[in-house]
């Protein structure tokens, strides 16, 4: 049995305390022999500039460059808003994304039966609902330069962010979102805003030219990435797979994120190039929601975008799509029993605190494999 390294970085607020419940799941898979991980723990975001002034060690970084799969948790809060902007937490989880290449974003919205009832949708919008939305994560203008804020005396200043796309970032990605869905409903929704903005005018150009020349068989549509927003909260489940730039993917998954009930509920995988020799890729796993500092400590927080970016780090990483599956098969089960953190409590459930979330996904997924 191969045996695969995780870095695990906890990073601030409620991470350290979902964390938790995806080191009691590995814990469980290694002593039960059905997978074998070695992990190792670092520090990142307000963490990592506490200990070390930076938002991610040199050391650890080194760390992540050498692991199988980094899965981590959130960065930011309160304590660290003045700290120097190249310091900041999120800058930890920017560098590693850039510095491992991970230009592909993959955010899944799923809808389980027991908890369409706790959108903020009607039930029949989001009833069954599976997406998922492809974001850009490494150009754009989250990355674009010139970055600037320049003085322009008289009290003015004048800030700079560009927006920056070349062919290739747009076809590699595109390439993602095609693969994907031809594994699912073999539909693809592609969004940018060429009404606008040039990047757009590119994005759809070479959109088009990569689905006539390699994918012919997968349904493309193109969509105002402003009309898409509207659909999702008119329609979603209209959608397979979106594929969409840095930006707008940032603001699009948030809003998938909350067709679900809750961001406690939705995970990522951020991948790389696939090695030529070791057929292996970079990969990121983390969940959505932040670091919700308002809540950290409190045993409040919900571990399911948590386990489920692990269940993600299964599937795209490991090849152990059975186990994945299980795993989501683990969380329907509990969400069925009626237990629910408090960002998804609602009249008649039982209420569970993190751990208890945890345990019961954990019982689950023995019973499975009994």
């Amino acid at each position: 049995m191969a045996t695969h390294k995780l870095l695990l970085l906890p990073g601030d607020g409620i991470g350290p305390e979902v964390m938790g419940e995806v080191k009691r799941l590995i814990d469980w898979l290694n002593s039960a022999g059905i997978a074998r991980f070695e992990t190792d723990t670092g520090l990142v975001g307000g963490s990592a500039y506490d200990a070390h002034k930076v938002s991610i060690s040199e050391g650890d970084m080194a760390k992540a460059k050498d692991a199988d799969a980094v899965i981590f948790g959130a960065v930011g809060g309160p304590k660290w808003d003045a700290v120097p902007y190249e310091v900041r937490p999120e800058a930890g989880l920017l560098r590693l994304r850039k510095d491992l290449a991970l230009f592909a974003n993959l955010r899944p919205a799923v809808c389980y039966p027991a908890l369409a009832d706790a959108s903020s949708l009607k039930r029949e919008a989001v009833e069954g609902l599976d997406i998922v939305i492809v974001r850009e994560l490494t150009g754009g203008v989250y990355f674009g330069e010139p970055k600037t804020i320049t003085d322009l005396g008289n009290g003015q200043k004048r800030a700079i962010d560009t927006q920056v796309y070349d062919t290739y970032e747009i076809e590699r990605i595109g390439r993602v979102a095609f693969e994907l869905a031809r594994k699912r409903r073999n539909k693809v929704t592609s969004m940018e805003k060429r009404n606008v903005m040039k990047s757009g005018v590119l994005w759809n150009e070479v959109m088009t030219q990569v689905h006539k020349r390699e994918y012919p068989d997968v349904t493309l549509e193109h969509q105002l990435a402003d009309s898409g927003g509207m659909m999702l909260v008119k329609w979603p489940k209209q959608f397979d797979v979106i594929v969409t730039d840095n930006l707008f993917g940032d603001m699009l998954s948030d809003i998938a994120a909350m067709l679900t009930g809750s961001l406690g509920m939705l995970p990522s995988a951020s991948l790389g190039e696939v090695d030529v020799k070791t057929k292996k890729r970079k990969a990121l796993y983390e969940p959505v929601h932040g670091s919700a500092p308002d809540i950290a400590g409190k045993g409040l927080a919900n571990p399911i975008a948590m386990i489920s970016s692990f269940g993600m780090a299964l599937r795209y990483s490991f090849d152990m799509g059975e186990l994945a599956d299980k795993v989501d098969q683990a969380i329907a089960a509990v969400l069925a029993s009626g237990l629910r953190t408090a960002d998804i409590k609602s009249e008649g459930t039982t209420s569970a605190s993190t751990t208890q979330m945890g345990e019961a996904i954990l019982k689950e997924l023995q019973k499975l494999h009994a």
